[in-house]
Formats: structure tokens, C-alpha cells, sequence
């Protein structure tokens, strides 16, 4: 007995061990940064010195033509976090309420009134978006595959952040207080280079030279354009200290050579005509992946991948496959695709309090955009981004008439409802060759592309948010989730909730009444006491149910 005791013990002890070096089962981080284009030297823009991430992409995979599905962070993390086009699951308006960090399930309440309309002036209160029943946050697949999942701390979904989704979330949520061999999978949110900051750190000590920065051409080269350009790229040079502090970490903990390195941003930068575009200026982001002891190392790639895939790929590098649901694919891994896409394509929608309708694609060279409110201006009014310096002078010369070139156009009264763009020719987009009849085929075939693409995912950029509120809240009542419901078979413990697609989280014996809870993926063996409780993304979370 006591023989047959000891290798049941050692057997454990090395399938631990063999768990935690499994191939199959690597480790994976996360430097997920804010609002920055790839002003980088390893993407050609030699304005500033960023050794730690020059390292990241001498020693990884550099991705030249990665796109988010959104120019700003909610509907970009959206997107990622459940790996599907936000104007297909509802998530695609900014902001829906204050999902940009976790709250719990007692503290999610929201206001039936807080200053936004709709295309038809219709309130829009506060709420979280309801994907279809079977969309999840893809970190559950990998929580049921055996990793520990941490998130410090952004969230920013356009709803709550279901308890299921991390088994830590919050500023001290960190990959160190994993079990013994247990893998992880951990993001790190850097938020030192987000549109705030621009005008938020303006006193502080300018680390870029602003006079050998690159000014955009739709940027009149002026004395405020040169602080405030150069304001974001002393960010992104700040960003890369943080970045080297990370590695650092790693290294000192033995787990470099062991963890999968992602670093990427949520959106295109974070000034007019950079963030909230639909273009390539809003959508296009840096996308590096470090992996394990040299492996691909100093590899650019250029096939057009989307934030929406990154979620997919963490699962085939966890050796999990993707659901056939999600639209995003994965670009590495055991379960890669053997087509990559053939479009990037992005959305606009409301952004806080005005309201607008774009869609794009992009195919690498082409930008091809669709205005549906062509009766608005490019450069819209908007409180938050005007807080920066120079938008406001740049709203102040476009008055008095003073605007001439790129900046004249992107100031435009009005919108053409088609834009087409030579990326090749006219990187900064301010040359629209939609009239012109030598591009009547590239514009025939982009405009076909996202038409069939809008087919395909539904989109709900046509429904008047209001009634896509009610749609989702009937009444304008959050609708909640179902209590979960004990049924003991075999010595085991099954739970289930009557709500569809919602999941489970609990908590067992001594564990009841503390902040991190399991997810449930199967019967729960030999507890004496178990509370849980059941959520479905955009629904209140259950009351806890008990078992004793």
C-alpha cells in the first residue's frame, strides 16, 4: 500500500513537471499597450531609440500588417477578448458604461441617463453589451485547459468582466501567485502612452527630441504640433523602460526562455485623425511575438492579421483548438490557419457623444472606406480628444480658414461616401482615388468585400443603439442570470444554470467567502461545501447558490 502510495505521489509530482514544460502548454504573456501607430525604429520611423522593444522584435516575429477592428480601445477589446467582430455581437458603440476596469458583480450598476443619444436622439443609458449565448471571453477555454489567468487590470469590454474570465484581475493580479508547475497566462495593460496622457504629462520632462520627430503630413508643422507629437513619443520611449522592466522580471524568475511574448497595441495613436479613424492611420498597430529560445527569430511577417485573432492564437500555442464561432483565426500555433485573411476590416460608430457610421478594409496596400453619415465632417467635435492642445488649435485655424493641405483635408465640411487610398503612394490617406477611373476595378473589388463582409457578420451598426439596448435589455431592464443548481450524481457534483450560455464560477470548503473563484468545466469531486454562481456576458451575475 504505502509502495503503491508512493508512486501515485511521484507520478503526480512529474506529471506536474511535464505539464509545466509541455510544448503544448507554454507560458504566455501579454504587454498589451494604449493608442499607438508603430512609431517604432523596427517599423522604419527612426524618431526615437526603443531598445527594449528593438529586442523584442530582434529576438521575435514583427507582424508589418496588423489591424484592430476598431480605432478606439472599448470596441478594440471587445473584439479581442472574445475574438469576434464587434459590430456583430452589439460592442461595436463607445462607451457602453464604465467597463474600463473589473467591478463586482454587487457594485455593476448603471445610470439610465448620462448625456448620450442615439442617431435619432433617442437616450442611451448605461449598459453592457449582450453577445449571442455562445460567444465567450476565450480566457475561460483556457482556465478549463489547466492555466492560471491574470489581468492587471484593464478590462474595457463593453461589459463587465464576467467572473469566470480570471482567476486574478486587478493591480496585483500577477503570473507569481500561480500553483507549483502550473502554466499562465498573464497581461500586463501599459496605459503611460493613452490619449490622456498627451495632454495629461505635458509638464513633464520631454524625453523625444521634438525637433527630429515625424509630423504627419495632415498635420500643419507648428510649435504646439511638435509638443504634442512629440509628447506622444516620449510616451512610447517611457512605454519601452516599462517594457524592459517586464523582461527583466522574467528573466530574474527563470521564465523568459519558458513564456511566449506578445506585445501590441489596442488601436492606431492617439491624435485627430489617429484615434477613433477607420483608416489605416486608426486601425493599423505594432504586433511582435517573442517566442521561446530563438524560435523565428528576426521574422517579419506581412500577412494581414487582426486583434481580433490574438485570443485564437493563445489558445493554438496552449495547444487548444478555436471554436468554429469566433471570428478571429490563429496566425501561430497548432491550430494555424492555412489561408491568412485576405481583408482587415474596421468599424466607427458612436464615440462618447457623436455619433457617426463608417466601416473600412484594407487589404496591405488599399484602404477602402464606406461613410454612411456623409452629411458629417470628417473631424467631428468631441470633448475628450479636445482637451489636447493642439486639437484645439487646430479646430481654431480650420475657423478662421487658415488650414491648407492634408490638415484642410482631413478638416473637410463633409464626408465623400467613398474613400479609396494608395497606402504605397499616399501613406498619411489624404489623396481619396474613389473618382478616379483607372482604380474603378480596386474600388468595385474593395466595395464588394466589405459589402459581403457586413453580410456576413450581421452588422448591427444599421440598428438605432436604443432599440439595440432594448434588444439586449428588454424593457431597458439588465436581464440576469439564473442561480446555479446542485445535482450530485456518482459522488460528483454537477452544476448547471437554466440561462443560456451563461457559465459557472464557484468556490469550495475553505475557499467560501474569498475573492478568487474556480471555473466550473466539470463535476466537482469530494467537496463538502460549494457557493456558486452563474453569469452570461452582459447579464447581472446570479446570487450565489449553496451546497452543503
Amino acid at each position: 500500500m504505502k509502495i503503491r502510495l508512493f508512486l501515485l505521489i511521484l507520478f503526480f509530482h512529474f506529471s506536474q513537471i511535464s505539464f509545466s514544460q509541455s510544448p503544448e502548454k507554454p507560458n504566455i504573456l501579454w504587454i498589451s499597450v494604449e493608442d499607438i501607430s508603430p512609431l517604432l525604429d523596427v517599423y522604419g520611423d527612426n524618431s526615437i531609440k526603443t531598445p527594449n522593444i528593438s529586442r523584442l522584435a530582434k529576438e521575435g516575429i514583427v507582424f508589418t500588417n496588423a489591424f484592430a477592428t476598431a480605432g478606439v480601445c472599448a470596441p478594440s477589446r471587445s473584439s479581442i477578448i472574445t475574438a469576434m467582430y464587434p459590430v456583430s455581437i452589439g460592442t461595436h458603440n463607445m462607451r457602453t458604461g464604465p467597463h474600463y476596469a473589473y467591478r463586482e458583480p454587487e457594485a455593476e450598476v448603471y445610470q439610465t441617463y448620462y448625456k448620450q443619444k442615439d442617431i435619432n436622439g433617442k437616450n442611451v443609458p448605461e449598459y453592457a453589451a449582450v453577445p449571442p449565448p455562445f460567444v465567450k471571453v476565450f480566457t475561460e477555454y483556457l482556465r478549463a485547459a489547466g492555466y492560471f489567468t491574470t489581468n492587471a487590470a484593464k478590462t474595457d469590454y463593453q461589459f463587465n468582466s464576467p467572473l469566470t474570465a480570471w482567476d486574478e484581475i486587478g493591480k496585483e493580479a500577477h503570473y507569481k501567485n500561480r500553483a507549483p508547475g502550473q502554466p499562465f497566462f498573464a497581461v500586463f495593460n501599459h496605459e503611460i502612452t493613452h490619449e490622456s496622457r498627451v495632454f495629461g504629462k505635458k509638464a513633464d520632462p520631454m524625453l523625444s527630441d521634438t525637433q527630429n520627430i515625424k509630423i504627419p503630413t495632415y498635420f500643419p508643422d507648428l510649435p504646439v504640433v511638435r509638443q504634442d507629437v512629440g509628447r506622444v513619443y516620449s510616451n512610447i520611449m517611457e512605454l519601452d523602460q516599462q517594457v524592459g522592466t517586464l523582461l527583466k522580471e522574467l528573466e530574474d524568475a527563470g521564465l523568459l526562455e519558458k513564456t511566449i511574448i506578445f506585445f501590441w497595441s489596442d488601436h492606431g495613436g492617439p491624435l485627430l485623425r489617429q484615434k477613433r479613424a477607420v483608416g489605416n492611420s486608426g486601425l493599423r498597430v505594432p504586433l511582435i511575438v517573442r517566442l521561446p529560445n530563438g524560435q523565428m527569430a528576426g521574422t517579419k511577417v506581412e500577412d494581414i492579421v487582426s486583434l481580433m485573432d490574438l485570443g485564437p492564437t493563445v489558445m493554438s500555442l496552449a495547444g487548444i483548438e478555436p471554436l468554429e464561432y469566433m471570428h478571429g483565426k490563429a496566425f501561430l500555433g497548432k491550430y494555424k490557419i492555412k489561408n491568412p485573411h485576405q481583408y482587415a476590416f474596421g468599424s466607427a460608430d458612436r464615440f462618447d457623444e457623436a455619433v457617426d457610421m463608417s466601416r473600412s478594409v484594407i487589404d496591405g496596400r488599399f484602404v477602402y472606406i464606406r461613410n454612411f453619415r456623409p452629411e458629417l465632417p470628417l473631424i467631428y467635435r468631441n470633448a475628450y480628444r479636445e482637451q489636447i492642445d493642439m486639437t484645439k488649435a487646430l479646430i481654431e485655424m480650420e475657423q478662421e480658414g487658415k488650414l491648407t493641405g492634408g490638415a484642410a483635408y482631413i478638416f473637410m465640411k463633409t464626408k465623400p461616401q467613398e474613400e479609396l487610398y494608395d497606402l504605397a503612394k499616399d501613406p498619411y490617406e489624404i489623396h481619396n482615388l474613389a473618382q478616379l477611373p483607372e482604380y474603378k476595378e480596386k474600388l468595385m473589388e474593395m466595395r464588394t468585400a466589405l459589402s459581403k463582409w457586413q453580410l456576413e457578420v450581421k452588422d448591427l451598426g444599421f440598428v438605432p443603439e436604443s432599440d439595440l439596448v432594448n434588444m439586449m435589455w428588454p424593457g431597458m431592464v439588465q436581464p440576469e442570470t439564473a442561480k446555479v443548481v446542485f445535482e450530485n450524481s456518482g459522488g460528483k457534483m454537477a452544476l448547471t444554470s437554466a440561462t443560456e450560455g451563461a457559465s459557472i464560477a464557484y468556490q469550495v470548503d475553505d475557499e467560501i467567502g474569498g475573492k478568487r473563484w474556480r471555473l466550473y468545466h466539470e463535476p466537482i469531486p469530494g467537496a463538502k461545501n460549494i457557493a456558486a454562481r452563474a453569469v452570461r456576458i452582459g447579464y447581472k451575475t446570479s446570487e450565489i447558490s449553496h451546497f452543503k
